[in-house]
């Protein structure tokens, strides 16, 4: 049960998610479809789709797509970047399943894209050596909006290239996914895997799927 009652330590938050986990214990004898399902999950997992979303806590994928307990198969990392164990963790699902979708998605507002704007727009923006990794992994796909936005030497507008550069990253982390991994680029073009991207809009909850 979500609460606007927020923590201010982390022990309160911690008391807050063993109560939430007793709740839902307390719910598994419930008649709802939702819980039902959850013991054919201790055996076995059968997800629908591979999501590769961002960490941000605004988007929880389940609920955002409507899906219950074991349909999704969800790896979430800021800026959804694309790095080896994303990689790997979508081939083990790929293989294991036999799923036969991922989903890259992105959203509006993301937080690692525009820390990365950020540092084009002022190259002494630090970030912490590890932050500035998601940074690096993000920046191939904003760099060149940045360049055609600074061209005719008029001011950039920020919120509009964070905007684009949120789509040019869903974009290319859909093309390291296709042509990054053997293993998922020969289920790729045998038609065995679809690979796409995505992007939901915060304020109005809406997932809009992008063209390749």
């Amino acid at each position: 049960m979500p609460t606007d009652i927020r923590p201010t330590t982390g022990q309160e938050a911690l008391e807050l998610l063993k109560e939430g986990n007793a709740r839902y214990v307390d719910s598994l004898t419930s008649t709802d479809e939702y819980m039902q399902r959850r013991p054919e999950l201790v055996k076995d997992q059968n997800p629908l789709a591979i999501i590769l979303g961002c960490s941000d806590a605004r988007v929880p994928v389940e609920i955002v797509f409507d899906q219950g307990l074991g349909d999704l198969f969800v790896i979430r990392v800021a800026g959804n970047v694309v790095a080896p164990s994303q990689i790997g963790s979508i081939e083990f699902a790929a293989e294991a399943f036999g799923t036969q979708l991922v989903v890259v998605l992105g959203h509006s507002k993301c937080g690692a894209v525009t820390a990365c704007v950020e540092t084009l727009i002022n190259p002494d923006q630090n970030y912490s050596p590890n932050l500035q990794s998601i940074v690096d992994r993000i920046r191939p796909s904003v760099y060149n909006l940045h360049e055609l936005a600074t061209a005719n030497g008029q001011d950039v507008d920020a919120d509009e290239l964070v905007d684009r550069s949120i789509r040019a990253n869903v974009r290319m982390s859909v093309s390291q996914l296709r042509h990054g991994s053997r293993a998922l680029e020969d289920l790729t073009n045998s038609g065995q895997l679809l690979v796409v991207g995505a992007e939901y809009d915060l304020e109005t909850g809406k997932v809009r799927f992008l063209d390749s």
